[in-house]
């Protein structure tokens, strides 16, 4: 029946296994955990272990005073009523169990140049702050640090400030489950080759278990997108991490201001910023890597009609991204939080009945109008886990709709057979 002897397989075999050993580690697939859908950056200087905490308080007091019912929601930001009346009060708790899911404590842009006595002061003091906060009331799952950059003029100030508050975390009792650190301002990939160094020689120093530490790249230069060579250089970031790069951040203000994008455009819906996120997707995909979208600098500050507008610009991006496959943002002020989570949960539960159907028709082997693939009800999975790690969709009515467990769904976003 065939002309070619089993002989030729195993030549094959040989003649591949180091591409197939190249592919199985350089692109493992998601690693099936929970992503935020968002990071606050707080300046070191104003940052408390209740900080989340006064952030969801203010962002409740803004959503009571300026939208108090789901109608007045759904006018004030543009999303549909029909959807705004089904999340509204699960943003609001939200607001009240876990306003914040990932907190960045921020020494770079938001903290600026202090002396080294007063940023030494402030690693210390942050250091006990995050503890604190890692075991506080509805703490944020993700906790960490932006510290400055490995350019030249800020590498020494931001390899002590890393040192400090690892070493003051781990006086106050150890790292947080969800430490995250974060990278900025990349421009090579011998940077990154450096910050895992990094992480090594600090995890041997402080007696830690090799590959603990782990830590986000910020794409925000040209250089992290397109190199000199002409090779897109953030896919040589993310192999030269070595398994500890969890995301690439994009972002918007450094970015754009560096390709000579005037103030009033600088946007993370410009067509310069979508070129770049789309380069992030494509090196990133497979990796393991998740992907973070930028920030607005429109705060829902001042008057009612200002928060509206606000609001209105805040909730149409986050969709925007959601539907481009960026699952998490920047946050600058308490009340972009109600418009995060209304988007956001908006987003999930509109797609949900579709999503379980079509679940429920896969598992089945269902005839329907659609008839989808492996990868599709690996998605259609991973869509459904989102919205349930992030409170818009109860566990309980997951299972219902889809017929299956978590278990079940977990097992088919990594597209393993349970």
């Amino acid at each position: 029946m065939t002309r070619l002897s089993d002989d030729l397989a195993d030549v094959l075999d040989a003649r591949l296994a180091a591409a197939d050993e190249e592919l199985r580690s350089r692109y493992p697939g998601d690693p099936g955990t929970r992503q935020p859908v968002h990071t606050v950056y707080v300046p070191a200087d104003r940052f408390s272990a209740d900080t989340h905490q006064r952030w969801g308080a203010a962002a409740v007091e803004l959503l009571d005073r300026h939208a108090p019912t789901a109608e007045a929601l759904a006018a004030a930001t543009g999303v549909p009523g029909a959807l705004v009346d089904d999340v509204h009060e699960r943003v609001r708790a939200k607001l009240v169990r876990e306003p914040v899911e990932d907190l960045r404590v921020d020494f770079e842009d938001g903290y600026g140049q202090r002396s080294d006595e007063e940023e030494d002061r402030a690693a210390t003091g942050a250091a006990v702050a995050l503890a604190a906060a890692a075991r506080a009331e509805g703490a944020p799952p993700f906790l960490g640090i932006r510290f400055k950059s490995f350019e030249a003029p800020t590498r020494r100030r931001g390899l002590r400030t890393l040192d400090a508050v690892l070493t003051g975390l781990l006086d106050a009792g150890g790292l947080p489950a969800g430490l995250v650190l974060t990278l900025p301002k990349v421009t090579s990939v011998a940077q990154v080759a450096a910050m895992a160094d990094v992480c090594t020689r600090l995890e041997e120093a402080h007696g830690l278990p090799a590959g603990r530490l782990r830590f986000e790249i910020q794409v925000e230069t040209p250089q992290a997108i397109v190199g000199a060579d002409g090779t897109a250089t953030v896919a040589g970031m993310i192999s030269a991490a070595e398994g500890r790069c969890t995301g690439l951040h994009y972002g918007t203000y450094d970015y754009s201001a560096a390709l000579g994008i005037t103030a009033a455009q600088q946007s993370l819906e410009h067509p310069a910023a979508d070129h770049a996120k789309a380069v992030m997707q494509v090196a990133a995909a497979g990796t393991g890597v998740r992907l973070s979208d930028g920030s607005t600098n429109v705060l829902p500050t001042g008057g009612r009609d200002a928060v509206h507008a606000a609001w209105r610009l805040h909730a149409r991006l986050v969709a925007r991204s959601l539907e481009r496959g960026y699952y998490q943002g920047w946050d600058m002020h308490p009340g972009h939080l109600p418009t995060r989570y209304l988007a956001t949960y908006s987003f999930f539960r509109a797609g949900l009945p579709a999503a379980a159907a079509r679940i429920r028709a896969y598992l089945g082997r269902a005839q329907g109008g659609v008839m989808d693939e492996p990868a599709t009800a690996q998605a259609l999975a991973g869509a459904v886990l989102r919205g349930m790690d992030c409170g818009a969709v109860a566990p309980d009515e997951a299972a219902e709709l889809t017929g299956v467990d978590r278990a079940r769904l977990e097992g088919l976003a990594r597209r393993v057979q349970l």
